[in-house]
């Protein structure tokens, strides 16, 4: 072709083309300025400054951007209409960690229901010297809406619960929101826990029945705490329960400026704006009322319904000078009455238990309380754990400064965190000392 064009007078410069596979400098400059942008957006979107006293700072602020990745789905997924966001989360949770019911020499677990609610059993391995079995009633978190006593998490954590204690674990798998609401999610697990404690049921998994105790995390440290102060007033079950373990627990809805909550305002892995959502849903209210809610409009000096509760939850007097620090109450002259008025379950001691009568406090076991510093939910545990040393019971607090809210769950590669393997190890030890 060039000496056809040669030929017929045509001087066209040809230029070398480039090889196959040696992008030019110009798109090779494109790519890099490309990558630096999206590296420069997924850092923004990744980091959130958090106190140097956190435990595994950075892995926490991955953990944090994975979860609000899929809250942020789960809304796109409510917005077309296509599911409940609450259902859409849940679905991502359980899809990416859910573990089938799989035996080890030194673990039996099983899948069955004790009267019609779903539980897995986790069965220690039997040695002669002891007969009979401890055992732990175990209430998975999750904001009354997400995760699963199926999950990895909780199947690991109740695993080596069985395996270290010797003991038989109920790994209780209460209905969700927003399939139920509250208080449904206190049935289901005050009917397994009955069932369980039957003669011929505790006969059939070797349990000794004077060494049984209930526990849970988060929103299941509140259905545990529930179900404590409902079993103490039944005559019939009074004393079945020998110990109480509250991990984190969420206790009150009337304050949402506690020390903890304005600390921890925006703390991973739950922000304040996040737990009054969970609570609007487990009542099944209106989002409307949350941002008036943070502010504690719904408890306001005229609301008269929650006049009479303040004092059993004033933190000036029920936390030591260490956690109030410089912070102030906020408390509403006037409020929004319509809040209680539509969610009259806010003073509810069934979801509130840190509300409940010194009186039904005075009947409870011996308790276990873990906190963590950086959890908006802090203060709720340790105001229940003065309340009740008030009341005559024995109380241990256990403390983390490094802590998290969720911390103890995770303690296996990738969210392994030495603060969810120390607050495990602390927690389990306890249980064996006591139980």
């Amino acid at each position: 072709c060039r000496n056809l064009l040669e030929v017929s007078g045509w001087h066209i410069p040809f230029l070398p083309r480039p090889s196959a596979g040696k992008p030019s400098r110009g798109r090779m400059r494109s790519s890099c300025v490309l990558l630096t942008a999206l590296v420069a957006l997924a850092a923004y979107y990744i980091y959130i400054p958090l106190p140097s006293s956190v435990s595994d700072p950075w892995k926490l602020m991955l953990l944090d951007a994975t979860f609000r990745s899929a809250q942020q789905v789960s809304n796109l997924i409510h917005y077309l209409g296509l599911s409940h966001h609450l259902l859409a989360l849940n679905f991502i949770i359980v899809s990416f960690g859910k573990k089938s019911a799989w035996s080890s020499p030194q673990v039996k677990v099983t899948d069955t229901d004790f009267d019609g609610v779903e539980v897995r059993v986790f069965e220690g391995s039997p040695k002669p010297e002891e007969p009979l079995k401890r055992s732990v009633v175990y209430i998975h978190g999750g904001g009354w809406a997400l995760a699963s006593a199926k999950i990895r998490y909780y199947d690991e954590l109740c695993t080596a619960m069985a395996e270290e204690l010797n003991a038989v674990i109920v790994s209780i798998e209460y209905r969700l929101v927003p399939k139920v609401y509250f208080p449904a999610q206190i049935h289901d697990v005050v009917r397994a826990t009955k069932y369980f404690l039957q003669p011929e049921v505790l006969h059939k998994y070797s349990v000794d029945p004077g060494r049984i105790g209930i526990s849970g995390d988060s929103a299941g440290g509140n259905l545990a705490a529930a179900l404590g102060q409902q079993f103490t007033q039944d005559a019939n079950l009074k004393s079945k329960l020998k110990v109480q373990a509250l991990i984190y627990p969420v206790l009150q809805a009337l304050d949402f400026n506690t020390p903890s909550y304005q600390q921890n305002v925006n703390t991973p892995i739950l922000p304040r704006y996040v737990m009054v959502k969970y609570w609007v849903d487990y009542f099944k209210g209106n989002y409307d009322f949350v941002q008036a809610m943070i502010v504690n409009n719904h408890t306001s000096m005229d609301v008269e319904e929650a006049v009479a509760l303040r004092a059993r939850l004033n933190w000036t007097s029920l936390l030591p000078a260490s956690i109030t620090k410089d912070y102030k109450p906020v408390v509403q002259t006037t409020g929004n009455a319509r809040i209680l008025r539509e969610i009259p379950q806010l003073l509810d001691a069934r979801s509130a238990p840190l509300i409940a009568d010194q009186e039904v406090l005075r009947h409870l076991p011996k308790t276990y309380i873990l906190t963590c510093e950086h959890d908006v939910l802090r203060d709720d545990g340790i105001m229940y754990a003065k309340r009740l040393e008030s009341a005559g019971v024995e109380v241990t607090l256990d403390h983390f400064e490094d802590g998290f809210h969720g911390c103890m769950i995770f303690t296996s590669w990738p969210t392994n965190f030495s603060v969810g393997i120390r607050t495990r190890n602390s927690y389990i030890k306890w249980l064996d000392q006591n139980l």
